[in-house]
């Protein structure tokens, strides 16, 4: 059967790769610019226990917690194969962090956009959420998260 558990464990075999499970909180990084700036600083190494075929997966400490972040890894099938690979190995929260062009200036870029919806067109999704057009945050999440995203967000 084709799960990630089950690839997880080929790769694991193939590439001799240790067994042990990555951080709770990840990242996806699209761009790979995050992935680029934390191993340049020397801020970030390649996760000893990350069996993905096609991905490294890199470890960074941040005001005391580790997170694991993967760069590059672009489009919504591709995403979502390296996603339910992060969560059979460990991952209890996954964040997607990229950039983008604005149609409305907010403010002087650089800033953050949290999205809270977003249109289901491409089908990726469907296996994992009930059937609607839109996908939201979690509210819970969305409620623990307004607070320290606005701590740390300059005035507009």
């Amino acid at each position: 059967m084709f799960t990630a558990e089950n690839l997880l464990r080929e790769a694991r075999r193939q590439k001799a790769t240790p067994s042990g499970s990555v951080p709770e909180i990840c990242l996806l990084d699209p761009d790979g610019n995050m992935v680029r700036h934390l191993v340049a600083g020397n801020q970030a190494f390649k996760c000893p226990h990350w069996a993905c075929y096609h991905t490294d997966l890199y470890l960074f400490e941040q005001e005391g917690l580790q997170f694991g972040v993967v760069g590059c890894a672009v489009g919504a099938s591709f995403a979502v194969l390296v996603s339910e690979e992060l969560f059979a190995s460990g991952c209890e929260l996954l964040l997607s962090i990229t950039s983008a062009g604005q149609l409305l200036t907010l403010r002087n870029p650089p800033y953050f956009v949290l999205i809270e919806k977003a249109l289901r067109d491409e089908g990726t999704s469907y296996p994992y959420l009930p059937p609607s057009n839109f996908s939201g945050i979690d509210e819970q999440l969305l409620e623990w998260l307004g607070p320290r995203l606005k701590s740390c967000s300059p005035p507009v």
